[in-house]
């Protein structure tokens, strides 16, 4: 009787096993079923889908629209279709652009973001309507016309002949426009004080720099190479004159040391 009851205890007990592994089982087979499904949505369909979100921070000149349709991103672009680095080389080459940045974001985000180039002085060139202002970036780069009579604080750079956009200043003037921009974050009121920059060739190689004060009808010469410490010392030979009757034409820095000619009354 006794080995009836314990068998009839053993069976009863496996029982409730079976039916436990068999539910393990069947729970284990719906969730690879659902991760397996979660790894064909994310990897092999959500990947060809359009974005859903698109990020553009717009520059002066040019909106969203036209910033999507230069980088050629259109209703059906997607994860998988979109060559950031080919969007990015686009982008950059606008005349407008300093720089650009494309990312995508798995498995539909799109962002663009753009650097606008910045003026850091004006040549003028002549139009049948009169001077137009074209803006010159740090980089020696012609990107941008003005309006004909249109005023600006930034410096004006002569000495050039026929300005035209998409052309840059030779190399060896570019320092001085990456030193102007950097004069006009650092030190504007420095800066003021001069009106005209024109680049002078020399007979034989390189240039000069000819500054045409605000302030004061004494030109100043010095090397390719303005800096605040330059301007500084101008300013200070200038006052020395302040009241004169008789000035010097120019003053000439190029030695490091300022020096002029005074033509003596006949």
């Amino acid at each position: 009787m006794s080995n009836l009851y314990a068998d009839f205890e053993e069976i009863s007990v496996k029982k409730p096993a079976k039916k436990l592994e068999k539910g393990i089982k069947r729970l284990l087979i719906i969730a690879v079923i659902i991760f397996t499904a979660q790894l064909i949505w994310l990897f092999g369909i959500s990947p060809f889908i359009p974005f859903s979100n698109i990020e553009v921070h717009e520059i002066a000149g040019l909106d969203r629209s036209e910033i999507l349709s230069l980088a050629g991103v259109n209703e059906e672009s997607s994860f998988i279709s979109t060559n950031t680095k080919n969007m990015q080389k686009i982008l950059s080459g606008h005349l407008l652009v300093d720089s650009a940045v494309v990312m995508k974001r798995f498995p539909d985000k799109l962002s663009i973001f753009l650097t606008p180039r910045e003026a850091a002085a004006v040549a003028l060139t002549n139009t049948y309507s009169g001077q137009v202002p074209v803006f010159i970036d740090r980089k020696g780069i012609f990107f941008k016309a003005g309006k004909v009579g249109e005023n600006t604080t930034l410096p004006v750079i002569s000495g050039i002949e026929n300005p035209k956009l998409n052309t840059r200043l030779p190399d060896a003037v570019v320092p001085l426009l990456d030193s102007l921009y950097l004069m006009a974050s650092n030190s504007p009121e420095l800066l003021s004080v001069i009106s005209e920059i024109r680049i002078e060739r020399k007979a034989w190689d390189g240039y000069d720099l000819v500054l045409f004060p605000v302030h004061s009808t004494i030109r100043v010469r010095v090397e390719n190479n303005l800096t605040e410490d330059v301007l500084r010392y101008m300013l200070l030979m200038l006052n020395v004159f302040e009241g004169e009757s008789e000035k010097p034409k120019e003053i000439d820095f190029r030695s490091g040391i300022g020096s002029y000619t005074i033509k003596e009354q006949i």
